[in-house]
């Protein structure tokens, strides 16, 4: 079965952010396990120069973790990328949802950031939408809108939508 992916999405700025810093804390008072996925279309340093696990994956290992007091880390080569999903099965297969922040064109659940400061309008296509979070009132969307501050809403939302068993792959 698969784990249940959420997008937060939004224009680059429009605090997706922050709202998942909010968020998560609500969403694990409410009983719920989460796991969250960034996307970034930059390359980005994986390990700090010089340490132990960088220079075992300098030295040819496909694969490095470094492991102590109750967190783990792991560096490891892909031959292809992988999908969110398989991402979610493979390493947060004991989650109720992985919030995915980013891959706005991937087709899945999102829940889009719209801030006043930033832009007006959706970036997404209103059928991709499951609901809007946004500072601007009575956007032209046909979907629930939630107010950007109301972050107990928006995890009431997202555990409704967990709980109706909707598909969630």
């Amino acid at each position: 079965m698969n784990v249940p992916l959420l997008h937060i999405v939004g224009y680059s700025g429009s605090g997706k952010t922050t709202l998942l810093e909010r968020l998560i804390p609500d969403l694990k008072a409410k009983g719920l396990r989460v796991a969250t996925l960034k996307h970034t279309h930059h390359a980005v340093d994986m390990d700090k120069r010089g340490k132990d696990s960088w220079r075992h994956k300098q030295a040819g290992a496909d694969t490095s973790a470094l492991v102590g007091a109750g967190q783990w880390m792991m560096v490891c080569d892909l031959s292809e990328d992988f999908t969110p999903q398989q991402w979610a099965n493979r390493y947060a297969s004991d989650h109720d949802v992985v919030l995915v922040e980013g891959y706005h064109s991937m087709q899945g659940h999102k829940i889009e950031v719209v801030r006043a400061a930033r832009s007006m309008q959706a970036r997404c296509h209103a059928d991709e939408l499951l609901a809007v979070v946004s500072d601007v009132p009575d956007l032209d969307v046909p979907c629930p809108q939630l107010a950007l501050d109301d972050i107990d809403a928006l995890s009431l939302f997202i555990k409704n939508w967990l709980q109706t068993g909707v598909n969630h792959g």
